[in-house]
């Protein structure tokens, strides 16, 4: 099934054009222990959509490379679809299913996160939210960016919506972010941006934003454990 986002207007700040439930028990080790307060920042891009025709892999490619070129940044890409997080959570920690123990290590040692995701139905992807509710800790005192697309909107109802359930898991989301209005008009069909002046501003000024916040964060939490 191809992603057919639905499409608003918007009056979001952000580039135009191409361009409370408990939470599931972690099954990683505090936050505060996610990597050394020195050298470059562990960025974990995570693809938010797993579905057959999907469009998120190329948005997320272009933004990791964005990531990589930066300089700041180790940049490793979770595609939600590789993962198969089950739809089921469990509150015994000695159930935990393979596919989370084998995720946990990787959003722990990440010190900021970028979120891929479009907009169905007036918000983001029920796998997307399947895999914030399986981890808790991992998610805590980090930056959270957002990439998204879709119609007219550019996916942006998506992110208000996520930003309310990332607040609920302590992290902290940017206000900047990068969105694709129009998204089938942004690239083409190399996976190039076909204008990339603007929506490659817009990744440096998200990055630069998470780049400052990750490495007060990691300091801190080095100094002082997060405890919820």
């Amino acid at each position: 099934m191809n992603e057919t986002p639905h499409a608003t207007t918007t009056t979001a700040a952000t580039p135009s054009g191409p361009t409370t439930t408990s939470p599931a028990p972690s099954s990683s080790a505090p936050a505060a222990a996610s990597s050394s307060s020195r050298g470059p920042l562990r960025l974990a891009v995570i693809v938010g959509s797993t579905r057959r025709g999907r469009f998120a892999p190329v948005p997320a490619e272009w933004f990791a490379g964005r990531a990589r070129e930066h300089g700041g940044f180790e940049v490793d890409v979770v595609d939600l679809a590789e993962e198969r997080l089950p739809d089921t959570l469990v509150d015994d920690e000695r159930s935990i299913p393979e596919p989370v123990a084998r995720l946990a290590p990787r959003l722990a040692a990440a010190d900021a996160f970028v979120v891929v995701t479009p907009e169905y139905n007036h918000s983001f992807p029920a796998p997307l939210k399947t895999a914030i509710d399986w981890f808790y800790t991992e998610w805590q005192a980090k930056p959270v960016g957002f990439v998204s697309y879709g119609g007219v909107s550019g996916g942006l109802r998506s992110v208000e919506h996520l930003r309310g359930v990332f607040n609920e898991v302590y992290a902290i989301p940017t206000r900047d972010t990068v969105c694709f209005p129009n998204y089938q008009d942004a690239f083409g069909t190399d996976g190039q941006l076909l204008a990339p002046d603007r929506p490659n501003e817009a990744a440096k000024t998200m990055l630069d934003r998470l780049a400052w916040l990750g490495h007060a964060l990691r300091n801190h939490r080095a100094d002082h454990p997060f405890a919820s």
